[in-house]
């Protein structure tokens, strides 16, 4: 029995999971690798080389490293509950008008609860990601994420759905270091090319980028359903026939009608197969109504609680009030924000902790 416990690691093929399965190895831990087939390329439709996590190539990495360092490692094929949860709800959610984010809830709904039945099975402890971010038990007693070091690279953001039994049996090794550091890392423990490899930034279901293209192939028939619907200004005047609601988004400026000064998707109506366009300032608001709501560093929120909001992953964040109101949160902003987009996570922060976070049902101009 290793003096530090047992931990299950994820282990994609990549630089940052590698590098957390040495490290902890190196660190005394009884470490199992475990690499998750979540999805077939093939299937996908996609002329695009397969890339990302989910390869042959990735699995043969991953288990190289882990016989080469003498701990197990398996391979869990979890295609069938990713494909009935994060891709049905991939494709729901812009059937409904709105914008999905599927990295938060593949990490929320099947990773973590995939390896944390694995590791109930084999006898783990822990388990262990190689995200940039960090978790540790609050004074209150609650476990909380928090950002990690490097900036850059933070996935606080995309964690906030993990709850506390998923957040009381997490380590997150790189959330203390700079990329550069891992990659240097990667180098001196014998993996100069892992050092080198690029990372890749899709949808692991849609590699080559193209959403609409994947909802095409994904839902007959889709394409002539939703084909010829209007454009229309902020007054409802129709300005032009766009090809089907689906395939736009919030703050889209490519794509649409000339109108001789820019104009951006402001409002996705499906009932009426309606795509509403308008300047960027109409893009801006000063308030959202966010559901599904998970708490982190607190168990409840106080009225009028001060934080800084983040609404997409590269977002800065704006500084809030948030008011909790049964199963949702209504945040405040302190400066009108811009391109509140229904569907993407909205992210609560105390200076870097996580205090919650939820989904975006709808934003709204207050004054």
């Amino acid at each position: 029995m290793s003096r530090k416990g047992k931990v299950l690691v994820a282990m994609s093929g990549g630089i940052d999971s590698t590098v957390t399965a040495l490290m902890l190895h190196e660190q005394g831990y009884e470490v199992v690798g475990i690499t998750m087939k979540t999805w077939d390329y093939a299937s996908a439709g996609s002329s695009k080389k397969e890339t990302g996590c989910c390869n042959l190539d990735s699995f043969n990495d991953a288990r190289a490293a882990a016989v080469h360092h003498g701990f197990p490692h398996f391979i869990l094929d979890i295609r069938e509950e990713f494909g009935d949860f994060v891709i049905e709800n991939f494709v729901d959610e812009y059937l409904a008008g709105r914008t999905p984010n599927p990295c938060v809830m593949c990490n929320t709904h099947i990773k973590w609860r995939a390896l944390l039945k694995r590791a109930n099975a084999l006898d783990c402890e822990f388990i262990a990601t190689g995200h940039y971010a960090n978790v540790r038990q609050h004074d209150n007693g609650r476990y909380v994420i928090s950002k990690g070091k490097d900036a850059t690279k933070d996935q606080s953001y995309v964690l906030w759905g993990l709850d506390q039994e998923l957040l009381s049996r997490t380590i997150l090794p790189l959330g203390v270091y700079h990329k550069t550091e891992i990659r240097q890392m990667a180098h001196d423990m014998g993996y100069p090319e892992l050092a080198k490899k690029s990372e890749s930034y899709e949808i692991c279901f849609v590699p080559d980028n193209d959403y609409r293209g994947f909802l095409k192939r994904r839902v007959d028939g889709l394409e002539e359903e939703v084909a010829g619907g209007n454009f229309v200004d902020k007054n409802g005047k129709i300005i032009g026939k766009h090809n089907g609601y689906p395939f736009y988004t919030i703050g889209q400026r490519k794509g649409l009608v000339a109108m001789g000064r820019p104009v951006f998707v402001t409002q996705i109506i499906p009932e009426s197969n309606t795509v509403v366009l308008g300047d960027e300032v109409d893009l801006q608001q000063n308030e959202m109504v966010v559901g599904k709501i998970n708490m982190g560093k607190y168990d409840t929120l106080t009225p009028g609680m001060e934080a800084i909001t983040k609404i997409r992953y590269k977002d800065q964040g704006c500084l809030s009030n948030l008011y909790p109101d049964s199963n949702t949160v209504r945040a405040t902003f302190y400066e009108h924000v811009k391109g509140i987009a229904p569907g993407q996570s909205a992210v609560f922060y105390e200076n870097d902790d996580v205090i919650g976070g939820g989904i975006i049902q709808r934003g709204s101009l207050t004054n």
